[in-house]
């Protein structure tokens, strides 16, 4: 029988995923509808790679500051400052695309923009969570936060289309800005929040990204878990050359391409929802390594085969072994990392997250251009195996990290209703 989830027991807790899985919907519709305004603008290919580009470039520049920013201020009014910026930028795209005033170079500037909020709300979000649940619920809290993730990237592509038809590209925009609301309105509910502050003298400097990046380093077991999500997500990232397989290996239409589209989604949402269930998880290094390992098999044999149903499962198990990678490392990461510092360190693994895709893409676009998109897809699978091998030779600690050892995050919140 199906149990409250032990995370969503926390009323702090559960009000910010409520909002946030709004929030993520709404993100997730501007996201797709996004890329049809472009194209609807520019007819070139190139003009769609302009937004990956405006997104990745201000993380990768503002990341450490909003990282040193959540260690030395309040991260609760640091993400009510994050998500209003968020709403308004949202709101200008509407009424510049509503009044027939939008160019595509609005678009990447505001683009732009909003990546830098998300520079800066990403760090205090995900350093937030430690403060809202016990040590002991932290797994399923992460696990439940994947779960709103994955199911706003399910409904947010959906609806985004239908709103389009139904209310127009406009239409779009103003629910994003309302989203944000939802989030905002959370924080308001949340109230104060318990915190570790950095030292008063650290601040926002260099002295202080400087400590966060020697903290990292400092901890093979965390900077082991970075490079793993890198080489995984830089390797093995089929989902760039899905619509080339789809179309010309699979031999499918534009229809099955979109279930194909969904099936890492539904397998990250069934692994979550099992998560969500357990609330003590143990042996978590072999089972985050074996999750990466399987995730480049599957990758693998996306690429070798030619039957729809296979390349469905295949990615479908990408889905499910990224779900356990993505819940087991983001615990390991909070609860291994002390409160005052858990922002920086958030902000380091947000370059490292958001940098493997992207420069992934290019790696898998130039492969392809060469050697053809099923020997990208394979030798990329082959790539995260060995990448993840390797790793293991360099940090064998992971091997044996159960997930009960002593714990340096300090969490102020435990017992919080």
């Amino acid at each position: 029988m199906l149990q409250i989830p032990p995370s969503l027991r926390h009323k702090k807790f559960f009000y910010l995923w409520l909002g946030q899985l709004i929030s993520i919907t709404g993100t997730q519709m501007q996201v797709w509808a996004l890329l049809w305004h472009v194209s609807r603008l520019d007819k070139n290919p190139i003009a769609l790679g302009g937004i990956g580009l405006a997104r990745i470039l201000p993380v990768i520049i503002f990341s450490l500051i909003g990282g040193a920013l959540a260690d030395s201020m309040d991260r609760r009014k640091v993400m009510f400052a994050t998500q209003s910026i968020a709403a308004l930028l949202a709101l200008t795209l509407g009424l510049l695309t509503q009044f027939g005033q939008i160019t595509i170079w609005h678009i990447y500037l505001i683009t732009a923009l909003q990546a830098v909020a998300i520079a800066f709300d990403g760090p205090s979000r995900q350093a937030l969570i430690p403060n809202l649940v016990p040590n002991e619920d932290l797994p399923n809290a992460f696990s439940m936060t994947f779960t709103s993730f994955q199911v706003g990237s399910v409904l947010g592509p959906a609806l985004s289309g239908f709103m389009i038809a139904l209310a127009g590209q406009a239409a779009i925009y103003y629910f994003n800005a309302f989203s944000f609301v939802a989030v905002i309105v959370a924080l308001i509910m949340i109230g104060d929040v318990p915190q570790t502050f950095a030292e008063k003298t650290a601040g926002v400097s260099l002295n202080s990204i400087r400590e966060g990046i020697h903290f990292i380093f400092s901890r093979p077991i965390i900077l082991s878990t970075m490079l793993l999500d890198f080489v995984a997500t830089f390797f093995a990232s089929a989902s760039t050359l899905m619509p080339l397989i789809a179309s010309d290996v699979l031999k499918t239409d534009v229809v099955h391409y979109g279930y194909l589209s969904a099936a890492s989604a539904v397998g990250a949402v069934i692994v979550a929802l099992v998560f969500s269930q357990i609330r003590t998880v143990r042996k978590q290094g072999p089972l985050f390594l074996g999750a990466v390992i399987v995730f480049g098999l599957a990758t693998i044999v996306f690429g070798v085969t030619r039957s729809f149903v296979v390349a469905w499962a295949a990615i479908a198990i990408t889905g499910a072994a990224d779900g356990v990678s993505t819940i087991i490392r983001n615990t390991l990461r909070q609860l291994q990392t002390p409160d005052h510092i858990r922002g920086r360190m958030t902000s380091i693994n947000q370059i490292f997250f958001q940098g493997g895709p992207q420069l992934g893409e290019v790696e898998s676009g130039s492969v392809a251009q060469f050697f053809g998109a099923p020997f990208a897809v394979i030798s990329g699978g082959v790539g995260c195996i060995l990448g993840t091998l390797l790793i293991i030779w360099k940090y064998p600690q992971l091997l044996k990290f159960n997930g009960d050892e002593p714990m340096e995050a300090g969490n102020l919140s435990a017992g919080v209703a």
